[in-house]
């Protein structure tokens, strides 16, 4: 085995000349069975986020997730990708996202060979929930989608356009994040790990056993903003310019969603807008008579972007379950491909939750359609409506959207386009 030390000393003088740090090393050739990186520096004083390349290609990343990683032909921590260890000058990637104003001490260790260091295994999966998977089709799973009215030829489908893993800084496996929105009876869910894709090659195999639509996606991260880059299009390099990866994901086929746009330190400060829109997340769910993403929307113009939803699920211990809120993409089927072309397609609406009784309001059409919601009031185009029954229609409202469902103390419920 062989084993370096890079001892650096740090400050916010070194973010402001580059936030993203490369630590190179080389490996040499004739082949190498087992690498392991592990990064040491006092957390009470900075964050500085992990991540590796190797000469041809973006490898992984863990953020400030883990202090090491482990990578091998067939296998990798979390975050990172399996593959070849090629010879050739890699690199280190460390993000300076919170640096003090005097250095502190950084050290970054490599170690090569057969005694590098293991991966870590991921936690067992779940069994799943009865009717689904190896026993059950996708025609016999009990679904949420509760007869809403909908296009001719398409389905409401429920889901959630955001969540974590241990891909990055989640606490659950893909597979027990899958089974825990199964068990939500949410129909897909998109996994959008921070800065990786590395979790992309198991979405299908997972999504087979738990009979759930998993969305390939990558929730491009940095310290002025996030946005989630959806499809199977490879990885997005958050290193440069916003206006690029939203040209970089365009070109390969995908989409790019604003998240979050006024969540305290995570807002969006980059002058660029996408035509997605993640309006709804949890972090103001907690508020749900808050008027900053009203704001948000109302200053971008006059082209309204698809309204998502997202929980920004990353732990059971945050209180709250995939689905919260819920996105609605009214979709041909239930495969990877009719869902991201029906969110695409701006056919999208949001409720807090998926479960039967739930207000919720659709597009059919022209037409607004309120379902569960008698009682609530409808806000948008002309001003205020009272909703009177369980499936109420408001024909075709003329006014530009987003109209929502709110209780009468203003508390939020549903969001339609």
């Amino acid at each position: 085995m062989t084993r370096e030390e890079r001892r650096l000393h740090l400050s916010i003088d070194d973010q402001i000349e580059n936030r993203y740090l490369d630590v190179p090393f080389e490996l040499p050739a004739g082949g190498v069975s087992a690498l392991e990186v592990t990064l040491a520096y006092d957390r009470d004083a900075a964050v500085i986020d992990l991540g590796c390349r190797d000469p041809e290609r973006w490898r992984g990343w863990s953020g400030g997730a883990r202090s090491r990683f482990a990578l091998t032909q067939g296998a990798a921590t979390p975050g990172y990708e399996p593959g070849e260890l090629v010879p050739g000058r890699w690199a280190v990637v460390l993000g300076l996202h919170g640096m003090p104003a005097e250095p502190v001490d950084v050290t970054v260790t490599i170690a090569t060979g057969v005694d590098a260091g293991g991966v870590e295994d991921e936690a067992p999966a779940p069994p799943p929930p009865s009717g689904t998977g190896a026993s059950g089709s996708g025609a016999d799973r009990t679904r949420l989608g509760r007869d809403l009215p909908a296009p001719d030829g398409l389905t409401w489908y429920a889901g959630d356009l955001h969540a974590h893993t241990t891909h990055s800084d989640g606490t659950l496996s893909i597979a027990q994040l899958t089974a825990a929105a199964a068990d939500r009876g949410l129909d897909f869910l998109a996994v959008t790990d921070h800065n990786t894709v590395s979790h992309h090659l198991h979405l299908p195999a997972v999504g087979a056993v738990y009979d759930l639509c998993l969305l390939p996606g990558q929730e491009v991260t940095t310290h002025a903003g996030h946005a989630n880059a959806f499809g199977d299009i490879g990885w997005v390099d958050f290193r440069r310019p916003a206006a690029r990866w939203l040209s970089d994901v365009e070109e390969r086929g995908g989409f790019l969603s604003v998240n979050h746009p006024v969540q305290d330190d995570c807002g969006w400060l980059y002058p660029v807008r996408t035509g997605f829109l993640e309006l709804w997340h949890i972090s103001w769910f907690l508020d749900l008579t808050a008027t900053g993403p009203w704001a948000y929307l109302a200053s971008g113009g006059a082209a309204q972007p698809v309204l998502l939803g997202g929980s920004d699920f990353h732990t059971p211990d945050q209180g709250y379950p995939p689905g919260t809120p819920t996105t609605w993409v009214a979709a041909e089927d239930r495969t990877p491909e009719a869902i991201l072309d029906a969110v695409r397609h701006g056919r999208t609406a949001i409720s807090r939750f998926p479960g039967p009784g739930e207000p919720v309001l659709v597009r059919v059409g022209d037409d607004l359609v309120a379902v569960d919601a008698d009682g609530t009031v409808l806000v948008g185009g002309t001003g205020r409506r009272r909703v009177r029954g369980d499936r109420v229609v408001f024909p075709a409202p003329h006014a530009h959207g987003p109209y929502r469902l709110e209780a009468a103390d203003r508390t939020l419920l549903a969001i339609s386009a």
